[in-house]
């Protein structure tokens, strides 16, 4: 039996989803990428219409809406709108930022609704918020781990060509144009899976209700490490650097990772329990 919980988390994973595709697509015109990112946003706006229609019928005797029922219409609507937008106008940075707007506006409404069930029996609804917040800031981790690996390739491939240095282990290795491609898109994945894992890691905060947790360290240089992406894809799509000089920057990004995922967890107030 499917219950209101795993309807919920199939949401947020597939609202997540398509803001993926709709990150490429921002980040590099992808016809293909907004073409997955609309239909699965349209698959969400369908399966909250279904419990709006629902809902509304619950209320033909009384119009006395909750706070959760609220923000659930609100964020129907703004899919709804985006999506008439993607129709009729060709906006993707308001896309973007629309539908992250309303995936943390729905992710607040969800899981700071008492009354919603967690679907993993022994669990509250916090657990599960943190379960989707790890998922994609570890899947954000091996995304940004592959793009240091082919950043490394390209720096070796380019010092043995300049030095005219051939042998059979360079002769295995893809182009210097390919792994470049191959590093922007590990990036182009990492980026937005930390983005979105910083909104729960948020929307988390917010519910605990303390703000002082946001300037915890972990919290900061993980803000530290998506500027530092932002940054070599700025540089990326500038064409005016250097693929050397882009491997570069990607591998001090990696370095900032690291920091991030070790010395930031020695020192943060809530983060120690990646060492247990």
């Amino acid at each position: 039996m499917v219950t209101q919980g795993w309807l919920y988390d199939a949401m947020i994973y597939i609202y997540a989803l398509s803001l993926l595709f709709y990150f490429s697509d921002f980040a590099r015109a992808n016809r293909s990428a907004k073409r997955m990112g609309t239909g699965l946003l349209s698959f969400v706006w369908v399966l909250q219409t279904v419990y709006v229609a629902m809902n509304m019928y619950g209320h033909l005797t009384d119009w006395a809406f909750s706070r959760f029922e609220v923000l659930f219409l609100f964020t129907w609507l703004l899919i709804g709108i985006s999506l008439v937008v993607h129709r009729f106008f060709r906006i993707e940075l308001f896309l973007f930022l629309v539908n992250l707007i309303g995936f943390a506006v729905f992710a607040l409404n969800v899981f700071g609704n008492p009354n919603v069930a967690p679907t993993i029996q022994g669990w509250d609804i916090n657990d599960e918020l943190l379960f989707i917040h790890i998922t994609l800031a570890i899947g954000s981790y091996a995304a940004f781990t592959v793009a240091a690996i082919f950043s490394l390739m390209y720096l070796f491939l380019h010092r043995k060509l300049k030095e005219k240095q051939f042998s059979q282990t360079m002769m295995r290795l893809p182009s210097l144009e390919k792994i470049e491609r191959y590093t922007y898109m590990a990036v182009i994945i990492g980026a937005p899976l930390l983005l979105l894992a910083l909104t729960l890691g948020i929307v988390w905060i917010t519910l605990e209700g303390n703000i002082n947790l946001l300037f915890d360290p972990k919290v900061v240089n993980s803000f530290f490490v998506l500027a530092a992406y932002a940054f070599y894809l700025l540089q990326y799509h500038s064409q005016r650097v250097a693929g050397k000089k882009l491997a570069a920057w990607n591998l001090a990004a990696f370095v900032i990772v690291v920091i991030n995922f070790v010395v930031s967890n020695l020192v943060s107030g809530f983060h120690q329990w990646i060492w247990m």
